[in-house]
């Protein structure tokens, strides 16, 4: 996968991965509550509107700048056959588990989601179309935020010249980048190649990636490891490598990582102090565990 510049485009797969059962973690605040969740789970939910079913997630396209997702890749099956469609974080509720079948609320009708602006497998989504969008759903010149549920509260474009401005440029260089695409790309750690990225995990409350998960099953089978997204050093998206500033030794001495376990409080103690980082703020509060 080429870099993207201003004045490029990205595509995206429709790839497929089957569901698995993860346990995440639940963090309460205030009243409210978030999850660290599984991308690759969450690309196989059914997406349902306000009044009715509208198709399933397949993909997920992020910003590679801020790693915030920007819009979930919708194929709408029998209802509207061979479309797909975007579906941005403003307009999203959280995902919903526990239930016969785990799915996406999302604040918008049917009609809605008809009439926004067509996208097509075989085409690339320009910035054109972006714009189109955000005109469309009335997110207005401020609907890219490194926190897109800030969006409503980042006031009148009109107070701030030099903010909107600031903000506009911000769209000219974002990048986005396909989730199922970017999983598979292959990790470089400083004395050779170690696995591949497997997946990502999401926190539902900031809609961030906050994890990758390394799969080093063409040199330890069976075992997975969880790295914080900032510890990458960069991403070459020509070669489809991911480096990191580690030897493979020490990712292979790190805490393992079980996506049938869930990521708790005492994981990320574990896993931060091997590598002698601090834990990020807001996974110092207390947490339990749901599925």
């Amino acid at each position: 996968m080429k870099s993207i510049t201003t004045s490029q485009v990205i595509r995206y797969n429709g790839s497929n991965h089957p569901a698995r059962k993860r346990k995440k973690i639940l963090t309460k605040k205030k009243g409210h509550t978030h999850m660290l969740r599984s991308v690759k789970d969450l690309t196989t939910y059914p997406i349902r509107a306000l009044d009715g079913a509208v198709g399933t997630a397949k993909d997920v396209l992020f910003d590679d700048s801020t790693w915030t997702l920007r819009y979930l890749v919708v194929d709408t099956g029998s209802w509207l056959p061979g479309r797909k469609v975007l579906i941005s974080p403003l307009d999203m509720g959280k995902p919903e588990v526990g239930q016969p079948e785990n799915h996406f609320r999302v604040r918008l009708t049917k009609k809605q989601i008809e009439d926004s602006p067509h996208i097509s497998t075989d085409q690339p989504i320009s910035r054109q179309f972006e714009k189109d969008y955000a005109t469309y759903y009335n997110h207005g010149i401020f609907w890219f935020h490194p926190n897109p549920k800030a969006e409503a509260a980042a006031g009148d474009p009109g107070q701030n010249a030099l903010e909107h401005a600031r903000r506009v440029n911000d769209i000219k260089a974002s990048n986005l980048r396909s989730a199922n695409e970017v999983t598979g790309y292959r990790i470089k750690a400083d004395d050779g190649q170690f696995g591949h990225v497997e997946d990502f995990i999401m926190d539902d409350r900031s809609w961030m990636i906050r994890f990758f998960v390394v799969d080093s099953r063409n040199w330890l089978p069976g075992k997975k490891f969880l790295m914080d997204i900032n510890w990458l050093e960069c991403i070459d998206w020509a070669t489809e490598l991911a480096s990191v500033a580690l030897t493979k030794e020490a990712i292979k001495s790190s805490p393992e990582y079980d996506p049938n376990d869930p990521v708790n409080a005492d994981y990320l103690n574990r896993l931060y102090d091997y590598y002698g980082k601090a834990i990020p703020k807001e996974y110092m509060e207390p947490a339990a565990t749901t599925f």
